[in-house]
């Protein structure tokens, strides 16, 4: 899984651009600060999830003047080489294409492409509030098997009808408001307790690989210890039950007080939790401990290697952890972004040098 071609047309700082990064080993975008070398990796990476891994919103995306943003990729998958097209509009909805036919779920990307993104940002999985850790969890239950994209979907849209319907009631008891929310309650019971169980048993098999990561990224280190994830949810016994007690409160204060968007990801280190009394080193090792499990547990159960996006990540990191992380990557394409040539250990088989809106092939590195 790669891609051979990559071109930009009207996205962020790029009016119109190309290049071919390498299909197996290690490209390095090398350019100054504002550059535009994150916005290359955001651009690949909505191709395979169809969200901006720096969470904006897709009319920022847009060449300013622009109407409209495209980005194409050529990829290979196995022996197919496919083409992936998207076109980004500053009003309306995005449109993405494979081998010119339209694409209506996620896992029909999946087939030829994925990624796993590495950036200094991931620190906001650990630093940040639950939400970043589960929507972590939640992408990583797409990339392993792209059939959990209905059940998250179902989940959310359910979490908002049924906000929607309180903030209407407004603490009223309209009989047929009440039968509504039953009908609500009855779907997010349903999906609210697969996801759950989904998401534990993701926790579950994750939690050895994070842990020998974290290992691996901290040997040495006097802060090191035994890292443990733990899957907790906001309720007890069964959902339904749960959402039935909470009917008052949540007619109250007008939201869903109980449900997988309310769960957690536990992130233990030696018995103290991560966000709050973690040193900012252990977070950093934390982070790119779930992101590097993640992404072997991906290329070990569906038999395809991601592609590794790190964006300016060994800015981030001493010699030791650099090291660590480059030894622990399998094989496979890698694009990268740095402003410096990236450490000793780190051999690019392509450079391209990144201008204010321009790629450069430099050649291999010397």
């Amino acid at each position: 899984m790669a891609i051979t071609t990559l071109w930009l047309t009207d996205f962020r700082c790029f009016e119109e651009t190309s290049f071919e990064p390498d299909p197996d080993g290690l490209t390095v975008l090398r350019g100054e600060n504002g550059a535009g070398k994150t916005s290359v990796l955001e651009a690949a990476g909505w191709l395979a999830t169809q969200r901006s891994f720096r969470g904006a919103r897709r009319e920022v995306m847009v060449r300013q003047g622009a109407s409209r943003a495209v980005v194409r990729a050529e990829c290979r998958a196995g022996p197919r080489q496919v083409l992936l097209e998207a076109e980004l509009p500053a009003q309306g909805p995005a449109r993405l294409q494979l081998n010119r036919q339209a694409v209506h779920r996620r896992g029909e990307v999946a087939d030829v492409l994925m990624v796993s993104v590495f950036s200094p940002d991931d620190l906001a999985m650990v630093q940040e509030a639950p939400a970043e850790r589960r929507q972590f969890l939640d992408d990583a239950l797409v990339a392993r098997q792209p059939r959990y994209e209905a059940l998250v979907s179902e989940v959310e849209r359910t979490v908002r009808q049924r906000a929607a319907l309180l903030r209407q009631m407004a603490g009223g008891l309209d009989g047929d408001a009440l039968r509504t929310l039953d009908v609500w309650d009855s779907r997010l019971a349903r999906s609210g307790e697969a996801l759950a169980e989904a998401r534990e048993e993701l926790v579950d098999v994750l939690g050895p690989l994070t842990q020998r990561a974290y290992e691996e990224l901290s040997a040495g280190e006097e802060t090191g210890g035994a890292l443990a994830l733990g899957y907790r949810r906001s309720w007890s016994g069964s959902l339904a039950h749960a959402l039935e007690e909470a009917r008052q409160d949540d007619l109250r204060r007008q939201a869903t007080s109980v449900g997988p968007h309310r769960d957690e990801l536990d992130i233990q280190i030696s018995g103290r939790p991560a966000r709050t009394q973690a040193s900012q080193g252990e977070q950093r090792s934390v982070a790119l401990s779930l992101r590097l499990a993640s992404h072997l547990l991906v290329t070990r159960e569906t038999g395809r290697t991601p592609v590794l996006l790190l964006d300016d990540v060994f800015s981030e990191l001493d010699p030791r952890r650099a090291a660590a992380l480059v030894g622990e990557l399998p094989p496979g394409q890698v694009l990268l972004t740095t402003a410096v040539d990236p450490p000793p250990v780190v051999t690019a088989d392509r450079v391209v040098e990144v201008t204010a809106g321009r790629l450069a092939g430099a050649g291999p590195r010397s």
